[in-house]
């Protein structure tokens, strides 16, 4: 890991280059995803089939060997062991009760002049859900997605998640038994995104795409923006360790590797002002690593995009932390709620030393489809409002009409639109007869 000091003359250009979210390879990402995006449209399911063949050498040969019928993903369900589908279980149930929680209502008012004005909520009808399925596969990601779509009221949730060799892994189809998934195909990368924006014989078009995957994918979901909706474009995850030097170096250790077993790409940082702290998290990272199932990737990780990094005081820290704009903040301190007013980007913020940023990818039950890449500085947290519109109700009463005619007529007149004005003018008229 590197390791960093604010003091450091050159701390300003490392610190830039550590965060830096740009993909060096990103032109050529771009210019693949395009092209099957573009034989998608053109052939559907013989390109789906094709390139789900080539990139993840599934033997099928037809989409009908790419669903997975409903009954197949209940067999799963009933088939797991009782501990195992427990803490799904468990998993999904807190996932479901949050997302309760956050439901838009419809609203109305009525204003001094007896204009009703408020809102109205509809769901979405048709939502995609991208499950991962490469190096791992991810059934905290199907509930966390699936989830939301249905408490929203969701009429049809479409998943598409790759199935490299055909192999199908049974955790996957059976969180989708539990979170209520309609249709399930085992496809995956930018021809299945191309499949759920456009629409094929077989996969159903829909109306927006969530949940993360590799590159291909983010860049797919970029491109099919504004034919479908989407809720982000999500780069390598990523986490930032907050620390005042009071916790348990080994403890910091473990959540660095909790971040960077995801992939080659992740990133994990620790910020603190305790240098002392900083070298026995070193010290425990080199202890501690080879014990890891996924060394090598964690130590991959950990070598292109991992940093130690020693700042002047935790204001400094929190600085550099908004800078950062962090998928996942862990606030490693004895008070962390003191540091929540100084907070203003992040896509979660996980309390003190007892709430790893693990208990958030699965089962605490606030979403963990986050903002990646910085962008938490302008977007939130997946949740119920994704797949919820918010249609705008304006009903005029003849009082009304007549206060608004003349405002809505000046204004028009102001941009050259007389059609505009003439069409208010009239209903003032009316409204003071």
């Amino acid at each position: 890991m590197q390791r960093l000091d604010s003091a450091s003359a050159d701390f300003e250009a490392r610190f830039e280059a550590l965060i830096d979210s740009d993909t060096p390879a990103q032109a050529e990402i771009d210019s693949r995803v395009a092209a099957i995006i573009a034989d998608v449209r053109e052939r559907g399911d013989e390109a789906v089939v094709a390139y789900t063949r080539e990139l993840d050498r599934h033997p099928a040969t037809d989409m009908a060997a790419l669903e997975i019928a409903p009954a197949r993903l209940s067999a799963a369900l009933e088939a797991m062991p009782a501990q195992p589908r427990a803490a799904l279980e468990t998993a999904a149930d807190r996932i479901r009760r949050y997302a309760e929680s956050q439901k838009i209502e419809a609203q109305s008012y009525e204003d001094e002049y007896g204009n009703r004005l408020g809102q109205l909520v509809r769901p979405i009808e048709r939502a995609g859900v991208y499950a991962p399925g490469g190096k791992a596969a991810y059934p905290s990601s199907v509930l966390m997605n699936a989830l939301p779509a249905r408490v929203a009221g969701v009429s049809q949730i479409i998943m598409v998640s790759p199935a490299p060799g055909g192999e199908v892994n049974d955790w996957v189809l059976a969180a989708a038994a539990l979170a209520g998934v309609d249709r399930f195909f085992t496809i995956g990368g930018a021809q299945s995104v191309a499949a759920l924006a456009y629409g094929t014989h077989s996969v159903p078009c829909v109306d927006k795409i969530v949940g993360p995957g590799n590159a291909y994918v983010a860049e797919a979901k970029r491109q099919v923006f504004g034919r479908v909706g989407i809720e982000s474009v999500a780069g390598p995850s990523e986490v930032l360790i907050v620390a005042d030097g009071s916790g348990d170096p080994e403890w910091a250790a473990l959540d660095l590797f909790a971040q960077a077993e995801h992939g080659e790409d992740s990133r994990a940082l620790l910020i603190s002002p305790d240098r002392d702290f900083l070298t026995a998290v070193e010290a425990a990272v080199e202890r501690l690593i080879e014990d890891q199932p996924r060394h090598e990737i964690i130590r991959a990780s950990l070598a292109n995009h991992g940093a130690l990094v020693a700042v002047a005081d935790m204001a400094e820290a929190m600085a550099l932390s908004n800078r950062i704009a962090p998928e996942h903040l862990e606030l490693a301190v004895a008070d962390p709620e003191a540091l929540l007013d100084s907070i203003d980007h992040a896509g979660a913020i996980f309390m003190g030393h007892r709430t790893p940023e693990a208990f958030g990818d699965y089962c605490a039950g606030p979403n963990h489809v986050l903002p990646t890449g910085r962008t938490a500085r302008f977007s939130s947290a997946l949740g119920v409002y994704d797949f919820q519109k918010r249609l705008s109700i304006i009903q005029a009463s003849p009082r009304g009409a007549a206060a608004l005619a003349p405002v809505a007529a000046e204004l028009a007149v102001g941009e050259g639109l007389y059609a505009h004005a003439a069409s208010a003018r009239v209903r003032g008229d009316e409204g003071q007869g």
